[in-house]
């Protein structure tokens, strides 16, 4: 999980206070705030805020989206894919097929497409067992020649560590939670979605009446599904606040240093022969490294003051912008003194 920020503690103190507060307004001004949160985090991913829906996790609004889309579609899938994302599909019965995860994977993936001519391609932009990222740019150039493919993606691995336009991506469907790299905690997520996406989920459900209640006049038919009840306004405040703490850093300036601070993490674990052979041999690379160490060290390095996590046949460790050189020295003089 990633830290949070000294400031969004602070404004979580005073929320709560004034939220709690006998005479105070806050529990009636949920629908304004929530709004202006959407605003915040469709302005930060170059999103329309129309197409942005405020969910408590990832899994909330990718379950809830795959239930809207039609049951016959077929979906391909990367294999050892996080359970929030595969699993739907498998408890749902839905027809899909797997791609392995390989050095060329983008090629995997354009090789299935072809033979299988899937309706829905699902992926995580970074993978949560080996940290492997797919290239964007080659999400662009599927989607240019495949119009038809919907891509769903879940960003919760990747997105806070760079510079992201979703307009300009080629994704149709791209959903997060804030706990990890966005520093938000928990009870908070997002979904994105592309005009055409969207158009399509609102003609597919073009027989369902609009709610007349007055609390959920404002809605459209697309709330009803990824924003059905009351929404945590802590939770979704706090990812506000993130997203305006790492603005006022500079994505830029964030991704540039977790560029350099990685580099030097793969540097010295190559020299060591200590990461996945089929991440080495990529030039797209994450800030999630799967160490090549033994598993059962994780209490070490714990005990050490590492954050990690056991995953797959090693250890993973992350990279975000409160890390630097420092840390990775210290880091590798661990393992060594363990190995």
């Amino acid at each position: 999980n990633g830290l949070i920020p000294k400031e969004s503690l602070a404004w979580r103190k005073k929320w709560e206070e004034d939220f709690f507060e006998i005479n105070g307004l806050l529990r009636d001004k949920q629908p304004e705030f929530i709004q202006n949160v959407k605003s915040t985090v469709s302005d930060f991913f170059g999103a329309k805020t129309e197409n942005t829906f405020l969910t408590p996790n990832f899994s909330f609004a990718y379950a809830t989206l795959i239930d809207l889309l039609p049951d016959n579609f077929t979906y391909l899938v990367l294999e050892d894919e996080y359970p929030s994302l595969q699993y739907p599909i498998v408890n749902r019965k839905l027809k899909h097929f797997t791609v392995p995860v390989t050095a060329n994977v983008e090629t995997e993936i354009q090789t299935a497409v072809k033979k299988y001519n899937p309706d829905v391609l699902i992926l995580s932009i970074v993978q949560y067992i080996s940290g492997l990222m797919i290239d964007l740019n080659f999400i662009k150039e599927l989607k240019a020649n495949h119009p038809n493919l919907l891509i769903i993606a879940d960003g919760t691995q990747f997105l806070g560590t760079s510079v992201f336009n979703f307009e300009e991506s080629g994704i149709d469907a791209l959903g997060s939670s804030g706990y990890k790299w966005l520093l938000s905690g928990f009870g908070n997520g997002f979904m994105l979605l592309s005009d055409d996406l969207r158009l399509k989920l609102v003609d597919l459900n073009a027989g369902v009446p609009l709610p007349t209640i007055a609390m959920w006049k404002h809605k459209s038919i697309l709330d009803t599904f990824f924003e059905p009840g009351h929404q945590d306004t802590l939770s979704h405040g706090t990812l506000q606040q993130s997203l305006k703490f790492l603005k006022s850093q500079g994505m830029k300036q964030i991704q540039q240093h977790i560029k350099s601070v990685s580099e030097e993490a793969y540097k010295l674990l190559l020299e060591r022969e200590l990461v996945l052979p089929f991440i080495r041999d990529r030039q797209v690379r994450s800030n999630l490294i799967n160490v090549q160490i033994d598993p059962s060290l994780y209490p070490n390095l714990m005990n050490s003051g590492i954050k990690c996590f056991p995953r797959g046949t090693g250890i993973r460790i992350g990279i975000h912008l409160y890390n630097d050189i420092r840390d990775i020295h210290n880091f590798i003089n661990i393992i060594e003194s363990l190995r």
